[in-house]
């Protein structure tokens, strides 16, 4: 999970891919929804690529057409003679391997070309933009097959108002918080009373003073709230290929970090993932809390956390909505096997009851809000980690608040940016005008068609 956080605030985004040619839209043939797939016409070998190994398992554990897996799980093989070939490059290469991949998708032999491929929030944008995936409907996916999903998740896949992605998992954002620490601090480790006390950004700088005074930090550092804030941008990073425009809310975040370090409410970790950060989310640390997503709060919080840290967590919604991380799959231009894919995702992607089954089998959050809704109201339903609170409920709330009509293909590259040429600014190594320029140059030496950035006050 670490290395796949990593390659967020880690990897390079190249924008533009220059892929060659055109193609026709595959027709698609049968009726995949009711498992009868026309195979006559379509290729024997699925190329899946992929950046995270489990991705595999949502095949492998939950689509009833698999007969047998390699040893070595490079290939699954199904009912009907197809194999999948799992092609797996990590986080750090993806982008780079993939858009070499895809640049030959028209010439190559159909069993060599990508059929699907895993795709990131941070740089999905980009190759929505290049035109490289089909559209859902173009493979037999209708309104009704992704009713269930929550809104975002296909706003965000839209390419010409046509969605072109699909995700199993979703990450809203909460607040964890450490339990014993808010007891002493605030009398309570209530999650309504501590949600409360954290319900907007005032109430939160009030807390964090009264942590800083009982010797406690209230964030661990810099980039912690960074998301909450990006989230909630009122605009896109760029919306004309040459002009950054730095939006009011990252300002907010810049001028909080900065109070915050001075303040001594944050413990000056520069990064998330850093080792000071991880090492702020264990048992004998003096930080409050974290702002972390599904994947963070069920498995990285917790491996930090350690077995002293159970039940001495619990969650809660804060000051704002967010979300942190998700991936989509999408079906790759050229590819000779959608009705294959369409069977797929039809199963693990828009079939309710095989997502809540994933959902509890794998400690995570599911893109159904039906499944979803069905966890959060089962009172047998919760986190041993969290003390048994059930925060599937908080997650189902906040993913139906979460708004990415603003992703671009710009994103990834500006938050790299913007968090590492502000590090020097909040430990008064540099002045404000200095990170502003360090981050004009490092943003102008990325996207070099980037020529102008423009700040808010």
């Amino acid at each position: 999970m670490l290395k796949k956080i990593m390659s967020v605030l880690l990897a390079g985004a190249a924008v533009f891919l220059l892929f060659t040619g055109c193609t026709k839209s595959n027709k698609t043939k049968g009726n995949a929804a009711s498992g009868m797939v026309d195979r006559k016409e379509e290729g024997k070998v699925i190329n899946f690529c992929v950046y995270q190994d489990w991705t595999k398992d949502f095949v492998n554990d939950y689509y009833p057409e698999v007969e047998k897996i390699s040893p070595d799980k490079e290939y699954t093989y199904l009912k009907d003679g197809t194999k999948i070939r799992w092609i797996v490059f990590n986080s750090e290469e993806y982008q780079e391997k993939l858009d070499a991949m895809l640049k030959k998708q028209n010439s190559s032999d159909p069993d060599e070309r990508i059929d699907i491929m895993d795709l990131e929030g941070d740089y999905f944008k980009k190759y929505l933009e290049a035109g490289v995936c089909v559209p859902l409907s173009e493979l037999g996916l209708t309104e009704n097959d992704l009713s269930q999903q929550y809104n975002y998740t296909k706003e965000a896949a839209e390419k010409d108002g046509k969605v072109c992605g699909i995700s199993v998992e979703v990450a809203p954002g909460l607040f964890a918080y450490r339990r014993s620490i808010a007891k002493d601090v605030l009398g309570t480790d209530d999650p309504d009373e501590v949600n409360k006390a954290l319900s907007d950004w005032n109430r939160f700088d009030e807390v964090a003073k009264k942590a800083h005074d009982k010797g406690y930090y209230m964030l661990s550092g810099f980039a912690d709230a960074y998301r909450v804030f990006s989230n909630n941008m009122k605009n896109p990073w760029v919306s004309d290929n040459k002009t950054v425009k730095v939006d009011p809310a990252i300002m907010d975040w810049i001028k909080m970090t900065k109070r915050y370090t001075d303040a001594g409410y944050n413990h000056k970790s520069t990064n998330v993932f850093t080792k000071e950060w991880m090492k702020d989310q264990g048992a004998d640390a003096k930080v409050f809390g974290f702002f972390y997503s599904t994947w963070g709060i069920n498995f990285t919080l917790q491996d930090n956390a350690g077995k002293e840290g159970f039940g001495d967590w619990a969650v809660c919604k804060g000051p704002m909505p967010f979300y942190w991380g998700a991936s989509w799959f999408a079906a790759a231009k050229n590819t000779d096997n959608p009705e294959h894919i369409k069977d797929i995702l039809l199963t693990i992607a828009c079939n309710k009851d095989v997502m809540k089954k994933i959902s509890l089998e794998r400690n995570t959050f599911v893109n159904n809000s039906v499944a979803m809704s069905e966890i959060a109201s089962d009172p047998n339903c919760g986190s041993d980690f969290l003390k048994g609170q059930n925060h599937i409920a908080l997650f189902n709330d906040v993913a139906g608040h979460i708004n990415l009509k603003n992703l671009g293909i710009y994103d990834q590259g500006c938050t790299l940016d913007m968090i590492y040429s502000f590090a020097d600014y909040y430990l008064g190594n540099a002045t404000l005008d200095e990170a502003k320029k360090a981050f004009e140059t490092a943003i102008k030496e990325r996207y070099p068609n980037l020529t102008e950035v423009l700040w808010a006050e």
